[in-house]
């Protein structure tokens, strides 16, 4: 565990679930049970000041649900959120107080849908500081627009610009550089990069980690793309069905998975140096989440999979800088080639 002035952010047993049952009169007039989705599960984790956190797992696994949460799209069922050291989200809490939400900011995965096409790009960028308050005077606000602008790579000039004249790169520019407009302290990257080009994908990833050691910002990083995670992320967290089944270093865990589905999805990452390796392809289909199975959510498609995996929820147990939640692992049942090596 990092000590306790090192982490900004904490998230602990976090749990939302959603209701998807059919109105009321119908469920009354049919006999149809209620349903919830089971969008997140207890999920723990920490970030350190000044780090990158990474989420990785297949679609619908709730990592975008998390980022919502954090911050405060969405409401928690169970669990609880603490940013430097105040409970922002849970049972009891009011709520992230406005000096909070300052210092929390979010860029969003589709650059084309998350700027105002009606805005120019300078009333984009300088909404957080009029929002907030930040500064009085339209020049000052002109000033810190251009400033913000240059920081990301773009012109003055680009203000008087509408979104539509940009490049998707360029508009993913403009949204980190709203972003950075209420100087936060930490940013919520869901996706940022998914929307784009390969060739401007390490463009936008470059510049982000330069403006973390300029600014000294610490990032959530959500995606499915594992070269953005290694090129990024310091730790990192792989989500099954809204759980976590393992996280910790990073580097570790990209080299030396120990969870099957971690394993599983490093084997069809396409391997350049070595294209005719035998692969484990990932069989099967996510369960659904409204109807989640028993014991480990991973069990249906696990060939290591016992009795006890299918009717006890694992634990996380710690394995050299990495957490798996895994009875496989535990009981040593894994293969070494599956397993990997703890250093």
């Amino acid at each position: 565990m990092l000590a306790p002035n090192d982490t900004l952010l904490s998230v602990n047993e976090l749990t939302v679930r959603f209701d998807a049952s059919r109105p009321w009169l119908a469920r009354l007039l049919t006999g149809a049970p209620r349903r919830t989705v089971h969008a997140v599960e207890g999920v723990s984790f920490e970030i350190a000041r000044g780090r990158t956190f990474a989420l990785v797992g297949e679609s619908g696994c709730g990592k975008s649900t998390i980022a919502r949460t954090i911050v405060g799209i969405q409401k928690p069922t169970e669990g609880s959120i603490a940013f430097k050291g105040t409970k922002i989200a849970g049972h009891g809490s009011p709520g992230a107080p406005l000096p909070i939400k300052r210092d929390m900011q979010m860029v969003f995965q589709d650059p084309y849908a998350s700027l105002n096409p009606r805005w120019r790009v300078g009333r984009i960028v300088a909404e957080p500081l009029v929002t907030h308050g930040l500064l009085a005077g339209r020049p000052a606000v002109e000033a810190r627009v251009s400033e913000l602008l240059g920081l990301v790579g773009l012109t003055a000039a680009d203000a008087r610009k509408f979104p539509h004249q940009f490049s998707g790169g360029q508009r993913q520019r403009v949204s980190i550089a709203r972003a950075l407009a209420s100087d936060p302290a930490f940013i919520v990257c869901d996706e940022p990069t998914s929307a784009l080009d390969v060739s401007v994908q390490a463009q936008i990833l470059n510049l982000m980690r330069r403006l973390q050691r300029q600014l000294g910002l610490t990032y959530l990083l959500i995606s499915h793309n594992l070269a953005v995670v290694a090129h990024m992320a310091d730790t990192l967290g792989v989500m099954y069905l809204g759980r976590l089944v393992e996280q910790g270093d990073a580097a570790q865990i990209l080299s030396r998975p120990q969870h099957p589905y971690t394993r599983m999805l490093l084997d069809i990452v396409p391997d350049l140096a070595n294209p005719n390796r035998k692969r484990a392809p990932l069989a099967g289909e996510v369960p659904s989440p409204i109807a989640p199975p028993p014991g480990c959510a991973f069990h249906p498609r696990c060939p290591f999979a016992a009795d006890r995996c299918r009717t006890e929820r694992p634990l996380p147990l710690r394995h050299g800088r990495a957490e798996i939640a895994c009875h496989a692992v535990e009981e040593g049942r894994l293969p070494a080639t599956v397993r990997g090596s703890t250093p």
